[in-house]
């Protein structure tokens, strides 16, 4: 008697429940369509804009996060290096390069979904444009470790993975036109251990 009722609910606890898992999961896989890559370095400059595709939309949504507008920033990530390794806390790495023009920027390390990540107390987990160390032909250099190291350093955190954000803000590199052209920093393995 209560057979068919009890196979009826459990059907349609697995169809909603799958298809909010599957949901979940494709807005976890990715932030949007049209990626700009250069190097190591991933943007989505239609991301925060009303052209912005539906998943796009989707993620901003889900995030619960206040995006930057055309004219006022764009967001850079790094997850691999230059040669396409993974990035690990447990190797050392050295950005160097100068960034695409823009009126500050901001370099720290985050997590999968973006947020900072605190590699102790007192440690720099963050830089920017207006105290980092540069060269006389302005380019700079900063050396991503756990181990402390002179000049530019960035503590790396002790979860094992990682993610690099460049933030520019106020840069006419937002707009559409001219991002193939862009410039960023190299970012190389300079060891994993304690070399």
């Amino acid at each position: 008697m209560f057979r068919v009722p009890l196979l009826v609910a459990l059907c349609l606890t697995i169809a909603f429940g799958g298809g909010i898992l599957f949901t979940l999961s494709a807005l976890d896989a990715t932030a949007g369509f049209g990626a700009i890559k250069l190097g190591a370095w991933e943007a989505f400059p239609a991301l925060q804009t009303a052209d912005a595709d539906p998943y796009a939309k989707s993620h901003r949504a889900r995030a619960g996060k206040l995006l930057y507008g055309t004219a006022e920033g764009l967001t850079f990530s790094a997850t691999v290096d230059d040669a396409g390794e993974r990035l690990s806390a447990a190797c050392s790495y050295r950005l160097t390069g100068q960034t695409p023009p823009a009126r500050l920027w901001t370099l720290f390390t985050a997590d999968a979904r973006g947020e900072p990540l605190e590699a102790g107390t007192g440690l720099p987990s963050a830089l920017n444009s207006w105290t980092v160390l540069r060269n006389p032909d302005s380019s700079f250099t900063v050396m991503l470790s756990r181990q402390a190291r002179s000049g530019n350093w960035l503590a790396l955190p002790s979860s094992d993975s990682f993610r690099l954000v460049l933030t520019l803000f106020d840069t006419p590199t937002a707009g559409s036109s001219g991002l193939i052209d862009l410039t960023m920093p190299q970012l190389e393995k300079t060891g994993c251990g304690n070399a």
